[in-house]
């Protein structure tokens, strides 16, 4: 008779059931390994956790990591503090291939990263600390003129390549360009009810264009607007203030080389024949056609300039001939800062030999 009570297992079943542990075992130590082998690596994930980007951007951060041909550009800096849409590369300029991020989990895979001058530190301290990868280039950024950007003593030989205004900067992205217009036909400019107009946001009475201004405001009405005139003009009121102008003061605050900013191509995209003060007449048109803009020093004083706007003012067909130019072209401003970016990309798709900036003081400012 079996004796009552709970059984043990008999010596054939006990070394079955160690068999299935141990197969149990093995199976879970392949399936551990699989995964190991498999599974993204860490620096992947960190990069998927730790960035701030949206969903789509995240999309886009696998595409710049699985496709070998993928060019990835860092902005270590965002000019000014101010952030832009960076996933515009292919839609807006039609430059394939890149992927532009400011997230610094990047940057050993970077092939570029995009530093602005104007938020570099004077003791360089916000700069990358890591060794740069050897494939990697710097790429120096601004916009500004020298007389408003400090000179850093350190800079000298940490870049790789420019990205300036400048059209012998690597990376030439001027404030904007006139292209060929998509059909030709007499441009009719805005209906206008005022004769000179200027609308700064930085006044200082030592600017040579203040000093200028000036004088010319005793010969011809001038509409003035900005903090330094008690004259606020809003944003939804520039554009057709601007438009209503028939002349507008494009006085640029610094006189440099190819410093030609939004002062000139602004006023030209909205109908409105532009006054320049700034570089030479000789500079202007190599960007802009010779007959779309009046230059101060084509006049031997303000009064001589007055006497001839107070004449276009008359004179209807000498006025229209500043826009026969609009028959054939019209004006392409800069897309800040996303243009820049992408541009940078592009450059760095086209041209990957090594490339050094060992005299950035002594060509920006010297």
């Amino acid at each position: 008779m079996e004796p009552t009570g709970q059984s043990k297992p008999s010596g054939s079943l006990h070394k079955f059931l160690r068999m299935v542990l141990f197969c149990v075992f093995i199976l879970g130590c392949f399936v551990t390994a699989f995964l190991m082998y498999y599974k993204p690596s860490t620096t992947w994930l960190n990069h998927l956790l730790e960035s701030s980007d949206s969903a789509k951007s995240i999309q886009h951060v696998y595409t710049a990591t699985s496709e070998k041909n993928m060019t990835i550009v860092l902005v270590w800096l965002w000019p000014f503090g101010t952030k832009y849409d960076t996933n515009v590369c292919s839609s807006i300029f039609n430059i394939e291939g890149c992927f532009v991020t400011a997230d610094r989990n990047f940057y050993n895979k970077s092939d570029g990263v995009v530093i602005h001058h104007r938020n570099i530190a004077g003791d360089l301290s916000n700069l990358p600390k890591s060794q740069r990868p050897p494939f990697q280039k710097w790429i120096w950024m601004n916009m500004e003129s020298p007389s408003h950007s400090s000179q850093l003593s350190g800079i000298n030989n940490l870049f790789n390549l420019t990205l300036n205004y400048r059209r012998d900067s690597d990376i030439h992205v001027p404030y904007g360009s006139i292209v060929a217009a998509d059909t030709v036909e007499d441009f009719v400019p805005p209906s206008k009810n005022k004769l000179v107009c200027w609308i700064v946001s930085n006044w200082s009475p030592n600017h040579a264009r203040s000093k200028y201004y000036n004088e010319l405001r005793n010969h011809v009405k001038i509409q003035a607007y900005g903090r330094a005139f008690n004259n606020y003009l809003s944003d939804k009121d520039y554009t057709p203030t601007m438009s209503s102008c028939k002349f507008y003061l494009s006085f640029e605050n610094s006189t440099h080389k190819d410093y030609i900013t939004e002062k000139l191509y602004i006023p030209l995209s909205m109908g409105t024949v532009p006054v320049v003060l700034g570089t030479t007449r000789e500079n202007y048109e190599n960007f802009v056609p010779r007959d779309a803009f009046i230059h101060v020093d084509d006049f031997k004083s303000p009064k001589e300039l007055a006497d001839y706007l107070l004449l276009l003012d008359k004179n209807q067909e000498m006025y229209l001939g500043y826009f026969k130019w609009r028959q054939h072209f019209k004006v392409k401003r800069a897309h800040f800062w996303a243009e820049h970016t992408c541009k940078a990309c592009d450059y760095l798709r086209r041209k990957n030999e090594y490339r050094a900036f060992n005299n950035l003081n002594k060509w920006y400012w010297g």
